[in-house]
């Protein structure tokens, strides 16, 4: 049977406690505590063979757990105890072996005394107990003398740890202003020693510093306001030093600090005020709406929700000229306008502003008023100001057939200015691309510079421009809506190729085909047209048309009795009209196939040759035969080409001049008086040219550039502005694609009189070479030396052309 024992000085070990349990008759706890430690004695505990004293049969003692005190400073390893076994007689004959947790590391047993010992430093807060196992061997044997039993080795705390705050350094709020014993926050200590034993783990709360500002419970931790009125503008921010001290505070306690850092939030308590009661603006006349005009600030020094401010403007001869709003980021507020301004009209502006907390606290409105006015004086400054139109928008309506040159609208701007200077109009050429409108320089005048096509453009916007004469840089706009409004100048036709059959089996009356039409006009009563057989058809005998009355007819046949062999195709003509003012038509072409249908109607075939070919050709036949169609054209046109470009021998007549072969003139660009081809005094004279009769014209070739007046009646042009007959000609030069690309152009085909030389052009000689004669060259002087040579006469043989 185990038995234990352990010898103990009752002065020489602090909290000493060793339990004993006796089998089957009593449990025993014996404990011992003691102040200072000193080294330990013996104790043994050994099995009685003698009768007790009780009538039950002796029992050995029984044991389980051992005692020690944690952080032993010694030496020597520290005895725990001695294990037993009442098989051992003392001759070391049995041999103690220890196993389990620490065993041979923390603890070691003799194996022939059974003494423990702890070799290494124990702390109860790394591990508060070990479990052992313990057995009795025969040395000689090794077999168990004694079951193996298991008992645990208890670690007892002592005080060697300071309470700790795991959660410090605390950062904690408490707004301003707030009641004395506003709780703040709470602190929370920990002490690592063992609550359960004696008042190591029992700790007690004091502030060290922040004193008189906050205190703190010394049970619980919680900090709490100390001081009435503390505000935040003053000093914003505190730091307290906490205390915890354990074995409730007494002395020689152990003791731990934190910091917390308590920050006062912000309440309204501080009302806005203008640091300015008078302020002093300008702006330019010129600025647009919602441009800033200056800014004002009332000061608050209060911080978040309860610094925002909001302006408004209660008063002043400026509300309806000017508007304030607040900026949320720096809380100033912001003067802009509201409307144009005009330094002729109005020159300066007085405005009332008001700066008050939208966000007020009951408990605080004593301290108040939360609001504040300043006075703000503006200037307006004056600036040259471009042009400005009256109205600021225009809308014509002009028909598309008007005539080019016709003024379709007066456009008007003025100077804003006191100068009033003078202005000059233009069209903005992007908003025209296509060039149609012309405006009048001086007097605003739109007109038209292009036929209209409703069908192509029926909307044109454009921008007119007024510039200063004096300051070219001040410019004004306006745009100009032009609607082109319709005329009947597109007559109605069929939207693709009608194409129907009839079979021969058809009978008189009988629908083939329905027809319809399109208009691109737009009349304002709808389009409707009226569908009949063409003139030259009124009387056809195979077919007739029937107005629908809904913009369609229908095809019927007037006969039956159709054959393919006869006539296998009818092409019927059909005239379309329609409504308008005046009446506009076209002639449409019906293409009617003869076929052969069964008696369902059918088709069967539309061919007549269907009759004659038995077999169809198929897709590749077809194909080759036109393989070898299109091999045989390109070898033709081959051959054609090698002939056109064969090399003929050319033989140089040394009489003959080669220069001949390179001169020519085109267009010599004569006199004043040539004018075959171009009479340019109807530029600058229109009623001259008519007088003068017609002009003449030339035989052997046309004028490169025509003339521009011959699509303006003369007379028109006699009756009509400047300005209309010289848009009529730009609009003939844009659209001719072989003129020079230039602003101006002026043709000179008259070489004057009274020349030495005469005329030097071949327009109105003779038509045959061998005609003229260049003798005369010699005789011009040194000058035309040359075109003597080339030119005169040879005593050789006439050359060959």
């Amino acid at each position: 049977m185990w038995t234990s024992g352990r010898m103990s000085n009752a002065k020489s070990w602090l909290g000493l406690g060793m339990s004993l349990y006796f089998w089957g008759l009593m449990d025993l706890t014996t404990t011992v505590l003691s102040g200072t430690p000193t080294p330990p004695g013996k104790l043994e505990a050994f099995l009685s063979d003698k009768p007790q004293s009780h009538s039950r049969t002796k029992r050995s003692w029984v044991w389980n757990q051992f005692f020690v005190l944690e952080e032993y400073t010694g030496t020597d390893p520290l005895y725990v105890g001695k294990l037993h076994s009442d098989m051992d007689r003392g001759d070391g004959s049995i041999k103690y072996i220890l196993s389990g947790e620490g065993a041979g590391v923390v603890f070691t047993i003799d194996d022939t005394t059974g003494d423990i010992h702890a070799i290494q430093r124990l702390d109860r807060e790394e591990r508060a107990q070990y479990t052992l196992r313990a057995q009795a061997l025969d040395r000689r044997t090794g077999r168990p003398m004694e079951p193996e039993s298991e008992f645990i080795i208890k670690i007892q705390d002592i005080n060697d740890n300071e309470p700790k705050f795991l959660d410090g350094p605390y950062i904690a709020t408490v707004p301003e202003m707030s009641p004395v014993g506003t709780s703040v926050i709470q602190v929370t200590a920990t002490d690592a020693d063992d609550p359960t034993y004696g008042n190591s783990a029992r700790v007690m709360y004091s502030i060290l510093q922040g004193q008189p500002y906050f205190s703190v419970d010394s049970k619980t931790g919680v900090i709490r306001t100390a001081l009435m009125n503390m505000d935040r503008e003053a000093k914003e921010y505190y730091e307290v030093i906490i205390q915890a001290k354990d074995m409730g505070g007494q002395l020689g306690g152990l003791a731990g600090t934190t910091t917390v850092n308590i920050t006062l939030s912000d309440v309204n308590d501080n009302p806005p005020r203008f640091p300015q009661k008078h302020y002093q603006m300008s702006v330019l006349e010129s600025a647009p709406v919602s441009s800033t005009v200056g800014r004002v600030f009332a000061k608050d020094l209060d911080e978040g929700i309860n610094a925002e401010m909001k302006y408004t403007i209660v008063d002043g001869d400026g509300a309806d000229a000017f508007d304030i709003n607040t900026d949320p980021n720096f809380q100033v507020g912001i003067i802009t306008v509201k409307k144009p301004l005009s330094f002729e009209t109005k020159k300066s502006y007085t405005l009332k502003v008001e700066g008050a907390n939208p966000h007020l606290e009951m408990r605080f409105l004593n301290l108040g008023p939360f609001q504040d006015t300043t006075t703000v004086h503006i200037s307006v400054e004056d600036v040259d100001e471009p042009p400005v139109f009256e109205p600021g928008f225009y809308f014509v309506e002009v028909p598309e057939d008007v005539a080019i040159g016709t003024t379709i609208q007066i456009i008007s701007a003025k100077d804003p200015d006191v100068t009033n200077n003078s202005i000059r109009y233009s069209i903005d050429r992007s908003s025209d691309p296509g060039r149609f409108f012309y405006v009048d320089i001086t007097t605003g005048a739109l007109m038209t510079a292009r036929p209209l096509d409703r069908e192509e453009f029926s909307w044109h916007n454009i921008t007119v421009l007024a510039m200063e004469m004096n300051n070219p840089s001040q410019v004004g706009s306006v745009p100009v809506t032009i609607k082109v409004l319709d005329v009947n100048d597109n007559a109605p036709k069929f939207p693709r190729f009608y194409e129907a059959f009839v079979c021969e089996n058809a009978k008189a009356g009988q629908l083939i085909q329905t027809v319809s039409a399109v208009d691109q006009d737009d009349p304002r009563d709808g389009q409707h047209f009226y569908y009949s057989l063409a003139p030259e058809a009124a009387n056809n005998p195979n077919f007739t048309v029937r107005d629908n009355q809904d913009n369609t007819a229908r095809i019927l046949t007037r006969r039956s009795g159709f054959r393919q062999q006869e006539q296998s195709v009818f092409h019927l003509p059909i005239l379309v009209s329609d409504n308008g003012q005046p009446a506009l038509s076209s002639t449409g072409t019906l293409t009617v196939q003869v076929c052969s249908c069964d008696d369902d109607g059918h088709v069967l075939s539309c061919s007549p040759e269907a009759y004659m070919l038995p077999v169809r050709l198929s897709r590749g036949a077809l194909i080759a035969i036109l393989a070898c169609i299109f091999v045989l054209l390109v070898l033709v046109l081959l051959i054609l080409s090698m002939r056109r470009h064969r090399k003929q021998p050319y033989i140089i007549d040394d009489e003959e001049n080669i220069h001949e072969n390179i001169v020519r003139y085109d267009d010599e660009g004569g006199g004043e008086e040539d004018t075959e081809a171009f009479d340019i005094a109807a530029m600058w004279n229109p009623r001259e040219a008519q007088v003068g009769g017609a002009s003449k014209t030339r035989q052997d070739m046309l004028p490169e550039i025509e003339s521009l007046s011959r699509y303006v009646p003369q007379t028109c042009a006699v009756n009509s502005t400047v300005h209309s007959y010289v848009l009529a000609k730009l609009y003939e030069a844009d659209m001719d694609l072989w003129a020079a690309p230039f602003d101006s152009l002026q043709t000179y085909m008259f070489e004057g009189d009274g020349s030495v030389a005469g005329s030097l052009s071949s327009l109105q000689s003779a038509a045959s070479d061998s005609e003229q004669s260049f003798d005369f060259l010699t005789d011009w002087g040194p000058r035309f030396r040359k075109l003597a040579e080339l030119y005169g006469a040879s005593e050789g043989p006439t050359p060959l052309w």
